[in-house]
């Protein structure tokens, strides 16, 4: 039994909570929404992210060191936007003991310099505060409700150290969730961030089921999202081999094509004929794609790299192109190798 303190309770974080505690394990959730905090303390369940479930057996807090105080494993469930400023927070209180698992994955802000992944920005924070906890990066095919439900679901648990990943995968693997340890944290991350790029592609066709919209074309949005990564993220220092597994491959399917995935919802709504902002609007969970898009060609361009796929997204996303003539571009952007 581990004693788990989960930093985030949105949709993700609530159901970790929940297969957790049904194993038996010790949970502690963190929030900074009352709202959040008083729809578990009074009817013992996330009513804003995940309703339907009841989790008897979280505790829950609005207070970060109470986390600190009486947990092991820090699970960083938040968004790519706001997970350094909690790291921040929950430093002066670390322990050598304690161990963080990183589930936002993707690309730091470009100020933070080192390899650019938010696990190395993690790491790099703890250096400098003369630290040298361990940070695990999970991610791969995991829709929330599906994982809530006990639908069976494999993740990868990476890590430079991959004893330490094996631990982990041992020790917070259940009946339904299988975790695979991998030594690749690097490339685990970028398909972690890179896939939701691909998924507000595919939402985009979705959008226009009306229209030109229709499963060939998302094959095609597939094909030339996945292909392009393939190239890009192994220039930046991603092993081939974890594309092809629940990091890569898988997490893109589930993402691209689950009516529940945030981001091929907001690129729905955008091929429906919503503006960004509208579309935003409308959601109340964070969708990492539009970010990750930008950061990925941030990057990219400055590596010299040609993303034909990413940079008509991009074009999308800033509204200089329309739906229509966006799709047919990344639609031809694959190219053979």
């Amino acid at each position: 039994m581990a004693r788990i303190g989960i930093l985030g309770l949105g949709n993700w974080g609530t159901a970790l909570a929940l297969v957790w505690c049904k194993d038996g394990h010790n949970v502690l959730g963190w929030t900074v929404e009352q709202e959040v905090y008083e729809s578990m303390m009074t009817s013992q369940e996330n009513e804003k992210y995940l309703p339907g479930y009841k989790i008897p057996d979280l505790d829950c807090t609005m207070e970060i060191t109470d986390v600190t105080e009486s947990c092991e494993i820090l699970v960083l469930a938040l968004p790519s936007s706001v997970i350094l400023e909690v790291v921040d927070m929950i430093i002066p209180s670390l322990r050598p003991s304690h161990l963080l698992v990183d589930l936002a994955k993707g690309l730091a802000p470009s100020s933070e310099g080192g390899t650019g992944m938010i696990s190395d920005a993690i790491e790099r924070r703890l250096s400098e505060a003369g630290m040298s906890n361990q940070v695990v990066v999970m991610t791969g095919p995991t829709i929330a409700p599906e994982v809530a439900r006990g639908v069976i679901t494999n993740a990868l648990v990476a890590c430079h150290d991959t004893v330490i990943a094996k631990r982990v995968a041992d020790r917070l693997s259940t009946d339904s969730l299988i975790l695979t340890p991998a030594g690749d944290p690097v490339g685990a991350e970028l398909w972690g961030a890179y896939k939701n790029c691909v998924a507000l592609a595919c939402g985009l066709v979705d959008g226009l089921k009306e229209t030109i919209g229709g499963d060939n074309l998302k094959a095609a949005m597939v094909l030339s999202g996945y292909s392009e990564g393939l190239v890009l993220l192994g220039e930046m220092g991603a092993d081939t081999n974890t594309a092809f597994g629940p990091a890569g491959i898988g997490d893109l399917y589930v993402t691209a094509t689950s009516p529940r995935s945030r981001n091929r919802t907001l690129g729905e709504m955008l091929g429906s004929g919503m503006t960004l902002d509208e579309s935003l609007e409308e959601m109340h969970m964070v969708a990492e794609g539009v970010r990750a898009t930008r950061m990925f060609l941030d990057r990219s361009g400055r590596m010299g790299h040609h993303t034909p796929f990413l940079s008509t997204l991009g074009s999308l996303l800033d509204g200089e192109i329309e739906v229509e003539d966006a799709v047919r571009r990344m639609a031809g952007a694959y190219e053979a190798r």
